[in-house]
């Protein structure tokens, strides 16, 4: 099997505060995204990781990646450049993937630092079963759904969570992407849903949060290391 990593760092905005976009942010002293890289290259130092970025911070990066642990720098990244959307991104980053036989990617949010080889093993297992897949989680807060002015309860147990990474046999996401991409694509999942493929759930990780401001950035420094 050979297998892609595609890690989408595209954004621009700072909502989690700083200077910088947060997939830059030190997240124990290493930048966010590359915690990402390191889950996957620990899973199967094989798998041909592709980080994109937004073209305006190449340079950043760059200064980035040179002071990362000697370690670090010794695994092999291959840089995209972003696009205006995050399907966009991801668009452009499979762009260095092939379309082969036995072939399957993997699209991860830099955002979610706290991956885990295991959850990834796992992903790449199910996705050479059944083509798509993609990791949820149950909900555990009460839901509502908004109806006019209104709302009304409705049964969480109908519900689950969409985390990343999302597996994809190759060529059945790159013909996907082909497709016209629409606002109600929220993600890869929805693009290959829409191109006519099921998709296939299974087990995420309540540890594989999502940060989005800078008190998700200090809970994944506590729990980096403990999982």
């Amino acid at each position: 099997m050979k297998k892609y990593a595609i890690i989408v760092a595209g954004g621009v905005g700072n909502r989690a505060g700083g200077s910088v976009p947060k997939q830059f942010q030190p997240v124990d002293g290493i930048p966010m995204l590359w915690w990402s890289v390191r889950a996957f290259h620990a899973e199967d130092p094989d798998t041909k990781i592709i980080v994109v970025l937004h073209p305006g911070f190449f340079d950043l990066w760059d200064i980035l990646y040179s002071e990362l642990p000697e370690a670090d720098r010794e695994i092999n990244v291959h840089i995209s450049c972003g696009g205006r959307s995050r399907l966009e991104s991801v668009k452009n980053g499979l762009m260095s993937v092939d379309a082969e036989a036995e072939s399957y990617v993997a699209v991860h949010d830099a955002a979610r630092p706290m991956v885990t080889a295991e959850l990834i093993g796992k992903g790449w297992k199910t996705v050479a079963e059944t083509k798509a897949a993609i990791p949820v989680t149950d909900v555990t807060s009460s839901l509502r759904k908004l109806e006019g002015e209104g709302s009304v309860a409705v049964a969480r147990k109908d519900y689950v969570e969409v985390q990343t990474p999302q597996f994809f046999e190759s060529k059945l996401l790159k013909e996907a992407y082909e497709l016209p991409l629409t606002a109600e694509m929220t993600d890869d999942a929805s693009v290959a849903e829409a191109a006519g493929w099921k998709i296939s759930l299974f087990e995420g990780s309540p540890y594989n949060m999502k940060v989005t401001n800078n008190f998700d950035i200090k809970i994944a420094e506590l729990l980096l290391g403990k999982i």
